[in-house]
């Protein structure tokens, strides 16, 4: 039987030895290390003192509303410090895939000016009259956008996606992300999007390419169940939960135990205490 191990004030920091000896450590940012524009200051601490200890530090969003300049500068402004390679979006891991996989070929972005931008920028040309569709967390969404993509879709356009999470939280509670976009386009097409992102094995891939480091050196830190502990549990890198963003201990208590993550903390505060002492 597959064993998560909780912490409590009384747990044995034995069992998080394992932990201590990982060279990656990759973090969510929504609900992870901040909720909108407000940072966790243990968060913030627990990053600086990986640094001091010779860690290698990863910010891995699924939320590709936001270039990585942006992030950059929203990591840097909220304290965090991140340095060169440091940061990666599922908006990274869908253009590669784009560029290496489906070379020349247009495509349609539901997405935000910012990610139009980056696409842009990566050489992928984007029409209204597509060969690929991409969707995306999109606040600029309109219906016109969505009765594009529905229509190239039917047409036959390949369907791809940045990431499947439907809510995105906030200082002010959760709003509606890509995987509630793309319930959309799916109900009104019949068709499922190939997604990116967390949990799929792309974006591992390309976190092995750019940092150089095995997955059994890794471990990941995040507060969904399907899509950063997923990831730890589909390709064997040691997962870890916190209750700082969407998941509740309801949703641990209720998943089954293929699905639970190897550890679960309150926050990063707990994994800081655990590993620092």
């Amino acid at each position: 039987m597959y064993d998560t191990v909780y912490y409590s004030k009384d747990s044995p920091r034995e069992h998080f030895s394992s932990l201590r000896e990982k060279t990656l450590f990759i973090f969510d940012q929504d609900g992870t290390l901040y909720l909108g524009s407000r940072p966790f200051d243990f968060a913030v601490r627990f990053i600086g003192r990986l640094r001091d200890a010779g860690k290698r530090v990863l910010f891995f969003t699924n939320n590709a509303s936001h270039n990585p300049s942006y992030y950059v500068e929203k990591l840097s402004r909220l304290g965090f410090s991140p340095q060169s390679g440091e940061l990666m979006t599922s908006g990274d891991v869908t253009i590669q895939f784009l560029l290496r996989h489906r070379p020349g070929k247009t495509v349609y972005l539901v997405g935000t000016p910012q990610l139009e931008k980056q696409f842009a920028d990566s050489g992928i040309v984007l029409t209204e009259d597509a060969e690929i569709v991409v969707s995306s967390f999109d606040t600029t969404l309109t219906y016109k956008k969505l009765d594009t993509a529905c229509r190239l879709i039917r047409g036959g356009a390949e369907y791809l996606s940045t990431h499947p999470d439907f809510n995105c939280p906030t200082e002010d509670g959760f709003i509606p992300d890509s995987g509630a976009i793309s319930a959309f386009i799916t109900a009104s097409t019949g068709v499922t999007p190939t997604y990116f992102g967390k949990p799929y094995k792309e974006t591992l891939e390309m976190i092995i390419e750019q940092t150089g480091v095995l997955k059994d050196e890794m471990c990941i830190f995040g507060d969904r169940l399907y899509t950063d502990i997923a990831l730890g549990r589909r390709f064997g890198v040691a997962s870890c939960l916190v209750y700082t963003g969407e998941t509740t201990p309801e949703d641990v208590a209720n998943a089954s135990p293929a699905d639970r993550p190897d550890f679960v903390f309150p926050s990063l505060s707990e994994a800081d205490e655990v590993i620092f002492g």
